[in-house]
């Protein structure tokens, strides 16, 4: 099994090759990382010290309700510079004479631009839980994929995460049912019990969004809920570890289905080329004997020789 990171590796290694680079040359090259995120590193015109980050987010909208500006501005607020083109919603610029002497900590903490931004919502939802108000927060959502959304809501003793998660294929909805359903029995060994509760329902929605609108209610779909508890989320560390984490929890559901696909269809080769082994082996050898002969339309023909029968005797012979 691999270890999903919460950045984007190959962002990560794009921008500390231009950093690191001694000859500053034109680039533009366009990367696309999970949930159709799209960066576009490229050189602003013939200022080749200049380099830009241009982020698309279709729910950079969404997330700008919670305070994803406040995040970036905190996080990214001296790179940060007007969007390059209505395409993007983000643009960093980074003047390659001027950067810091950690060049690959830089490179790590721009890999991080999409987590920060989801992050918001989460974000949101503790701090209302410290503020201590009484009641449920607003619930916030966020339609991170074309007919997938997270939803968080802050309560008094606790923050639940909802997530939609479509199956377009009758066998990943089959396999992705079964695991859901580990989730929620695996929470009963002892040695896992600091855990998040999770409940999953593959029809119907929870009772915490089943008054929104236009949600899906059919085969396809699936709710998984997570109830965060104080101790995942009071300490900054715990915080941060659970927003990193819950955050993949899409991209590693749908990895393991692929993965058991990939396992189950080479376990029915296998088992296939041991059965023609089988078959092959059980086929009778074909011999033609010298009086075999065969006919016009092509067929063996076997003659049938009888067996002499002895002489019967004569008169004389009596």
């Amino acid at each position: 099994m691999i270890l999903l990171e919460p950045n984007s590796f190959v962002l990560e290694e794009t921008l500390l090759a231009r950093f690191n680079s001694e000859k500053h040359e034109v680039v533009d090259i366009t990367l696309v990382d999970f949930d159709n995120v799209v960066y576009r590193v490229q050189t602003p015109g013939e200022q080749r010290n200049l380099l830009n980050l241009s982020v698309e987010m279709k729910y950079y909208g969404e997330v700008v309700q919670y305070g994803a500006e406040d995040i970036l501005r905190r996080e990214y607020g001296e790179y940060l510079v007007a969007a390059a083109s209505p395409q993007y919603q983000i643009t960093l610029q980074f003047n390659l004479d001027q950067l810091p002497a950690d060049r690959a900590g830089l490179a790590k903490h721009v890999s991080l631009l999409k987590r920060n931004v989801l992050s918001s919502s989460f974000v949101r939802a503790f701090e209302y839980w410290e503020s201590q108000q009484e009641g449920a927060g607003p619930l916030m959502a966020t339609h991170y994929r074309d007919n997938e959304a997270i939803y968080v809501q802050a309560q008094q003793d606790r923050v639940t995460v909802i997530f939609s998660t479509l199956f377009k294929e009758e066998v990943d909805r089959v396999l992705g049912r079964v695991f859901l359903q580990e989730f929620v029995d695996a929470r009963r060994q002892a040695s896992i019990q600091n855990a998040p509760q999770v409940q999953y329902s593959s029809r119907e929605p929870p009772l915490e969004i089943r008054h929104l609108p236009g949600l899906r209610q059919d085969e396809s779909v699936g709710y998984v809920s997570f109830v965060l508890f104080p101790r995942h989320f009071s300490h900054p560390e715990a915080r941060e570890k659970t927003i990193s984490q819950i955050q993949l929890f899409r991209d590693y559901l749908h990895y393991h289905i692929k993965c058991a696909k990939a396992y189950m269809h080479s376990r029915m080769r296998t088992r296939v080329q041991e059965f023609l082994k089988v078959i092959n082996r059980a086929k009778p050898e074909r011999t033609t004997a010298v009086s075999e002969k065969r006919t016009a339309t092509g067929r063996y023909f076997r003659p049938q020789f009888r067996q002499p029968t002895s002489p019967q005797p004569t008169d004389g012979e009596w």
